[in-house]
Parts: C-alpha cells; sequence; structure tokens
C-alpha cells in the first residue's frame, strides 16, 4: 500500500495527462471507507477472518496487475495534457477496487492480531515487523526511477499473491490447531476423576 500511493499518480497520467487528483484522491478515500463498511459486516456475521482474507489479498493483486495489462493491452494517448485515457479510467476503477480491500484489511488485520499476537507483547512484535517493512518500502521508493511503473506494480502483485498464499495456509495451520485442541479437551474429559 505504502508503494502505491506514490505510484498511483504517473500510473493515471503516464503522459502528463491532466488528472483531477483532488477528486481521484477523495474517491480512494471512499472507497477505503466502503471496504471498511464491508469489513464489519464481515466480521459482525462471525466469518472467519483467515477465510475472506484470501480473497481480499487475490483481488488486491488482480488490481494491481491492471497497470501491467493495460500498458500491454491498452493504447496510450498521444496527446499530452488532455484528460484521464481510457486506460488510465480502467486503472482507476482497478485502484478503487484496491482501496476498497485496503479499506477491508486494516479491521481484519487488527482481529487476526487480537487472535494470534498476546496483548502484552503485541506491540514489540509489530514494531519488530515496522522496522524490516519501513527499509523495504525506502528501498523500493528511492529506486521508483531504476525500474519501469509496470514491474513495480508486477512485484507489488506477486508480493500480495504471496500473502494470499500464506493467508491460506495460516487458516489451515489454525484449524488444525483447533481440532487438536478439541481432541485433546475430548479425551481429558473421557478419563476417569479417580484413577
Amino acid at each position: 500500500m505504502y508503494t502505491f500511493v506514490f505510484l498511483w499518480t504517473p500510473a493515471l497520467s503516464p503522459n502528463d495527462e491532466d488528472i483531477p487528483h483532488g477528486f481521484i484522491f477523495a474517491t480512494f478515500m471512499l472507497s477505503s471507507m466502503l471496504g471498511s463498511s464491508i469489513a464489519s459486516r464481515l466480521l459482525a456475521r462471525k466469518m472467519k477472518v483467515e477465510g475472506y482474507m484470501q480473497i481480499v489479498f487475490a483481488v488486491s493483486a488482480f488490481t494491481l496487475l491492471l497497470p501491467v495489462a493495460t500498458s500491454l493491452l491498452v493504447p496510450t494517448s498521444s496527446v499530452k495534457g488532455s484528460g484521464i485515457s481510457f486506460g488510465g479510467s480502467l486503472q482507476l476503477l482497478g485502484f478503487c477496487t484496491f482501496e476498497s480491500c485496503v479499506g477491508i484489511f486494516w479491521p481484519s488485520i487488527m482481529k487476526m492480531r487480537s487472535q494470534y499476537i498476546p496483548e502484552e507483547a503485541r506491540s514489540t512484535i509489530m514494531n519488530f515487523f515496522r522496522i524490516p517493512l519501513n527499509l523495504f518500502v525506502c528501498v523500493v521508493l528511492y529506486n521508483v526511477n531504476a525500474f519501469p511503473i509496470t514491474v513495480m506494480f508486477g512485484m507489488c502483485s506477486i508480493f500480495l499473491l504471496m500473502v494470499a498464499i500464506l493467508q491460506r495456509r495460516l487458516m489451515l495451520v489454525a484449524d488444525l490447531h483447533k481440532l487438536s485442541t478439541k481432541s485433546q479437551e475430548m479425551t481429558a474429559q473421557d478419563e476417569p476423576l479417580n484413577p
């Protein structure tokens, strides 16, 4: 997401098209708010966060592939200073979908953090993960001109697909742990109290 914040403007206006930055940013915020609203409904239904987050990560990966696809399939506008192009409009739709996924992500990740990370160590553990994340973002942003924008979005998409696969693995491990805990409780109940 941090990379996306710096890349959406050059992606939507590769030929310096005149785009309404304020309107687009407001649309992104609205999309994120809608995503948070969807997340609150999903969490209220007691759905498995690990289950639907796989879909969220996969959809996010697909939406960040749109700049790659549009650069290959949709001809770019040759007019400098014109409005947003057809390819830019497709990307904008994808970016709004991505922002909706980000809106679903934040409440859902907070729920998973509360399930898997003990409260007394949560801030310390999260800070340990923030350090390499921030270093990675700084390296990517420092080298943003070294790679084409399609490569950057492609990398983000691949990382999101990896996260979707790892999310699936987390769900399987959590289910296996719950089953083993239940079977241990059942065997403990079956044992006689007085040996």
